[in-house]
């Protein structure tokens, strides 16, 4: 038989600008086109410009909220949004779920192939070895008040832990300590693998003390003999030295470990969750990457980008929704209000899959399996009631609002005993491996690491002359002028003072 032929064709997009009639031909390569090309593309100004859109220095990109930006290349996770596809280097994310291990998943993002046991014991060793803290941290923890966010203490210790390690620091080392690594330096691989294990490693730790300050507890030095999120859950449990259960042996008991069943379920969420492309929080680790500060700090921004609720809160979202809903009867009301727009329906839909999130179907096995030995939540019913219905439902279906991740980690979460605002933490702790995947790829490109500086379009006030404050209009309104405060307490006496109305006493 002969070879197939292949089809030559021309891989490019041809642009005619209007304004000039000039044509250009831009390269089209992996089906993208270099923004950076449309500088080239000037025109004079005309009637409708002004001098600040910059006509003559070339054609600008606009793309509010990054809906179709490609900022990097990448060979780590694939997702094909409108056919449900998740996939760690090639490989289906079913799976690695059903397959593989946490820190395997993390050693495979990483590094992008399945480790053989050798280099996977390594792997694990280094990383578990790394999770103890200074004995310092524990006045670090204590500072924050019992009720403090547990994400905002964990934001602020993965800086933290960074002010320990000054070799991992670019501004106090020069800033090709790592980046030196694309040109196969070893020292700056060993350098960047160690911040690698120490922050994969401290990353349960740093969880375990932000849990165990609201509780009120001593903290836990990580155990030896236990796998990670062995480990993790017996950081958030333990009690003493003599923790252990009776047995009916003479031994007089058996020393606490977490149950198999959810050690299992959580190493299987933290692998749904090592990953996710380009999300907000592995864009913002990226972009302070780019600057080349410590690993530490990059990690502490994508943790603050989580933090937000249209991130690392969703699961708390649905949590908070079902309790509204309150039982399975009152389910068609609320996905009446929510086409009115009078409801949100959390949980539900995604930004990239279009049909299924494919981590929903993996998810619901591993709810199940919690259950069985947790018991039901009492907002199962609700959950299911709400699942049910809306895939039923044409409004849903036809705007492909299926279920997604969210919607069963939080009653996972919730069934384990977790708090809510603990749900974005479970969050964080398997994303650094994530982060840690793209900020290595970045250090290690071969053309180097370019700060990352987005364009603006300005639409702000033209050139205006300096106006003495005796001559200048009031700008009022709402918005445009620094709000009034309601003051109390040692400010409100104070402004009294200040402003000379003392109250005269009629005693």
């Amino acid at each position: 038989m002969g070879q197939e032929t292949k089809v030559r064709r021309d891989d490019s997009l041809t642009v005619i600008d209007n304004r000039t009639a000039k044509q250009y031909k831009v390269p089209i390569s992996h089906n993208a086109i270099p923004a950076p090309f449309f500088k080239s593309i000037r025109a004079p100004s005309g009637p409708n410009d002004r001098p600040e859109d910059e006509s003559e220095r070339g054609l600008r990109v606009s793309d509010r909220g990054f809906l179709n930006t490609a900022v990097i290349e990448s060979g780590i996770t694939y997702i094909d949004g409108d056919n449900g596809i998740l996939r760690y280097r090639g490989y289906p994310i079913e799976q690695l779920a059903a397959q593989s291990s946490f820190l395997e998943c993390a050693y495979l993002l990483i590094y992008g192939s399945l480790p053989t046991r050798p280099q996977l014991s390594h792997f694990e060793r280094e990383v578990l070895n790394h999770g103890v803290m200074h004995a310092d941290a524990a006045g670090f923890f204590r500072a924050f008040r019992y009720d403090a966010h547990p994400m905002a203490i964990l934001t602020s210790a993965f800086a933290y832990v960074g002010s320990y390690y000054s070799e991992a620091n670019p501004s106090l080392q020069g800033q090709n300590i790592f980046t030196n690594g694309a040109k196969g330096d070893p020292v700056a691989l060993q350098n960047m693998d160690k911040q690698i294990y120490r922050l994969i490693g401290k990353a349960t730790t740093l969880a375990a003390m932000a849990y165990r300050v609201r509780q009120g507890r001593d903290f836990v030095v990580p155990p030896t003999g236990m796998n990670y999120t062995e480990s993790f859950l017996f950081q958030l449990d333990h009690l003493s030295h003599s923790d252990a259960f009776p047995t009916t042996s003479t031994s007089g008991g058996v020393t606490y470990k977490p149950h198999p069943v959810l050690v299992r379920a959580l190493d299987i969420l933290f692998i749904l969750h090592a990953d996710h492309e380009m999300n907000a929080s592995s864009t913002t680790v990226l972009q302070t990457g780019s600057s080349l500060p410590d690993p530490y700090s990059a990690i502490a921004a994508g943790c603050a980008s989580l933090y937000g609720p249209l991130h690392g809160g969703a699961n708390e979202a649905v949590i908070r929704m079902l309790v509204s809903i309150g039982s399975p009867e009152n389910v068609p009301a609320f996905l009446s209000a929510v086409k009115r727009r009078e409801k949100v329906l959390s949980g539900f839909g995604h930004r990239v899959y279009k049909t299924s999130d494919p981590r929903s179907f993996i998810i619901r096995k591993v709810a199940d399996e919690v259950f069985a030995v947790t018991g039901a939540d009492p907002l199962l019913n609700t959950a299911m009631a709400l699942h049910d219905a809306a895939l039923k439902d044409d409004y849903f279906v036809s705007r492909k609002l299926a279920p997604n991740v969210d919607f069963w980690s939080g009653l996972i979460y919730r069934a384990m005993g977790f708090p809510m605002d603990f749900f974005p933490v479970l969050f964080v702790v398997p994303r650094v491996v994530g982060w840690l995947a793209h900020w290595r790829q970045m250090m290690l490109s071969p053309e180097g690491v370019k700060i990352w500086r987005p364009r603006q379009i300005y639409v702000g006030p033209s050139e205006r002359p300096y106006v003495p404050v005796e001559e200048r209009q009031a700008v009022e309104g709402i918005g445009k002028e620094p709000s009034a405060m309601v003051h109390s307490g040692i400010t409100k006496r104070r402004r009294l003072v200040e402003e000379g109305n003392l109250v005269k006493s009629r005693l």
